[in-house]
């Protein structure tokens, strides 16, 4: 438990800050997960944007590494080119 007003106070903001982080990432996930199961080309386009843009959010707000986000984009890139090919 802690001792002082401020530690009372660090305790109240990390609590809000995990609940926001984790409603961002969960999201996120969701987001990729439609990009992923998308079922033409032009769908796959319109949620690969959309998740792009949650995925740099998250990344310029420190809530997931730049590298991961950059990593994503790039399978929706690879994915949207594949939707020829198969």
């Amino acid at each position: 438990m802690p001792q002082h007003k401020s530690a009372e106070k660090r305790v109240r903001q990390s609590a809000k800050r995990r609940a926001y982080n984790g409603f961002q990432k969960v999201k996120m996930r969701r987001a990729i997960k439609a990009v992923r199961q998308a079922e033409n080309k032009e769908e796959a386009i319109a949620k690969s944007r959309e998740a792009q843009q949650i995925l740099d959010r998250l990344a310029t707000k420190g809530i997931i590494h730049k590298n991961f986000a950059a990593n994503r984009k790039s399978q929706f890139a690879r994915l949207i080119a594949n939707f020829d090919n198969a």
